[in-house]
This record gives C-alpha cells, structure tokens and sequence, in this order.
C-alpha cells in the first residue's frame, strides 16, 4: 500500500516517486532544477555519519539534501 511521506523520512536503500513541493522561490526552484518534478523516482543512498544530509539517487545523478530542505519534498512511498 502506497503512503506519504517526505524525502527527509527516507532511509537507506528506501525508494519514493515524487508526488509534490510545498517549497517556495530560491528553495523551489533548485529542487526543480535537480529533477524533483512530479513523478520523478527517488532512491536514498545513504546519510552522513551525523545522519545530515542524505546523497538521493534523482535521474541518475547523485545529489545531497539537507532533512530541512527535504522535509518539502512529499513522496509516495513504496
């Protein structure tokens, strides 16, 4: 059964689709330009030792973000 929840939520080898962006202006532009558009797969990777930020496998780049920037980034999980 498929749920919510935000990219920040995911841990490692844990996978999303990209449902929304709460975000707004400078913040809601650079994840639009990384690929977090509606649909877009997202797979975590792994998380810093301190667990902040986490590297997300998005289009076939690998890209960190930060859990504050993440928790505007809903998901359906799988």
């Amino acid at each position: 059964m498929e749920h919510t929840v935000c990219l920040s939520e995911l841990r490692p080898g844990e996978r999303g689709v990209v449902q929304a962006l709460r975000s707004s202006g400078a913040m809601r532009r650079r994840l639009l330009d990384i690929g977090l558009v509606a649909d877009t797969p997202v797979e975590c990777l792994g998380r810093s030792p301190g667990g902040d930020p986490a590297a997300f496998l998005i289009r076939g780049a690998v890209i960190a973000i930060r859990d504050q920037d993440g928790r505007d980034v809903l998901l359906r999980g799988e």
